[in-house]
């Protein structure tokens, strides 16, 4: 059984790899690390498909190393140690190099287990992950290896990896190979930066195409057909499905509202709405808030009808809360306030209340001064007596600034007049 198509075609040397310009150009350092020959351990991160397998191999081969292959999602301790008795054997007489691919998925003990061996030189560990290594992988293994991003590859350059992908399926078969202009562009701008899957549709392509005599034609329509959806890479509990939510909210937060939609795109397009619809309703409070109060609202109506209707109705109302934040006007007095006395509540020794403010109508006989003394501020001019509230400890403690948009400084307005100021 021939191997997959995206196998076949790997790289095999380092001017050979589809982009990560930043890590293999001329002069970069990890290109100057490989090429060296003294490898270090490291761990590469970065979404799938943008050639951390790829360079694991080719490292081996420039150093002339015994490469070993293990899988996170199913590798043991047993399997670690199968590599380590390697070492002793003349395979390994240049070293081991273990690719540890998906190092996320191995627990805290089965990590530990490589800290002996890495210690002490027997292996050299490249390790790999599609998660954040900081959040997932043990401190310790962090700390004794070089950490490098692996980027997504722009469309520009996975075409010629799609082109190439073509030429070689025509030559292996004996067939001659006719592809309409904008195959690859297409197949490369709908795959979201991930050779592998890049390569994979081109196969997919090459055998759902026509053959007409010894001439195989790629039609434009079948690649749109067989990409369809494939550019969306997303993962909820992954880093994209937050750094999407959080450019959701920044571009809000920056009244970029074309910003704010494709965002809000990517994730109807996933079919998230719960997120989605979460974060709307927390941007209305924290980013919107008392500049415009009734954002709120509104956007609570929109959620709701979002959620009742359902996909593919649900991006209007949807819609219509991202366009309606992203062009309010921004507050974010109410989080700075309640986060100040949060402060206060979690770090201070804040005293007890006031007696006048306190449920009781009675004091013990301890007490210095009888009755509550609660002034009602009904019973005063514009609904208002200066008393103290807070705390002693807090009594001049301010929490709440009113923001220098209309609504807020309407409330100032009114709060100087019941002042007499």
């Amino acid at each position: 059984m021939a191997a997959p198509l995206a196998e076949r075609i790997r790289p095999r040397s380092i001017d050979d790899i589809v982009g990560q310009k930043h890590l293999f150009g001329k002069g970069m350092y990890l290109r100057r690390i490989v090429e060296s020959g003294n490898i270090p351990n490291m761990i590469f991160y970065g979404p799938p498909g943008v050639g951390k397998t790829t360079v694991a191999r080719i490292i081996a081969e420039n150093a002339g190393m015994k490469l070993h292959k293990l899988n996170g999602t199913s590798a043991g301790i047993a399997d670690i140690k199968d590599v380590i008795s390697d070492t002793h054997t003349l395979d390994g007489i240049n070293g081991v190099l273990l690719y540890l691919d998906e190092i996320q998925y191995l627990n805290k003990k089965q990590q530990q287990s490589l800290l002996e061996y890495i210690e002490n030189g027997s292996i050299t560990l490249i390790a790999s992950t599609t998660e954040n290594p900081y959040f997932y992988v043990y401190g310790a293994i962090l700390s004794r290896s070089a950490v490098f991003e692996f980027k997504a590859v722009s469309a520009e350059d996975v075409i010629p990896a799609c082109e190439r992908a073509f030429s070689i399926l025509g030559s292996e078969n004996g067939k001659k190979l006719s592809v309409e202009d904008g195959v690859c562009r297409h197949i490369a701008m709908s795959c979201g930066g991930d050779v592998r899957k890049s390569v994979s549709i081109c196969e997919l392509c090459y055998l759902a195409a026509e053959t007409d005599g010894d001439t195989v034609h790629v039609t434009l329509d079948e690649a749109k057909a067989l990409s369809h959806r494939s550019n969306m890479r997303y993962d909820r509990d992954g880093d994209e499905h937050y750094d999407t939510l959080s450019g959701l909210q920044k571009s809000i937060r920056g009244s970029d509202e074309n910003a704010a939609l494709y965002y809000a795109a990517r994730l109807i397009e996933a079919g998230d709405i719960i997120s989605l619809s979460r974060r709307l309703l927390v941007i209305a409070s924290e980013d919107i808030g008392l500049a415009y109060p009734m954002a709120a609202s509104i956007v609570k109506s929109c959620v709701d009808s979002a959620l009742q209707l359902g996909l593919p109705e649900a991006r209007l109302p949807l819609a219509e809360a991202v366009i309606l934040l992203a062009t309010a006007p921004k507050s974010n007095s109410a989080i700075m306030a309640i986060d100040a006395a949060l402060d206060d509540v979690r770090n201070r020794d804040c005293g007890t209340f006031p007696r006048a403010i306190q449920n009781k109508h009675y004091d013990g006989e301890d007490a210095s001064q009888k009755g509550q003394h609660y002034l009602y501020p009904h019973d005063y001019p514009n609904h208002y007596v200066k008393q103290q509230y807070l705390p002693d400890a807090l009594k001049d403690r301010v929490y709440y600034e009113f923001g220098d948009n209309k609504a807020e400084q309407a409330a100032l307005s009114y709060r100087k007049k019941i002042l007499g100021r």
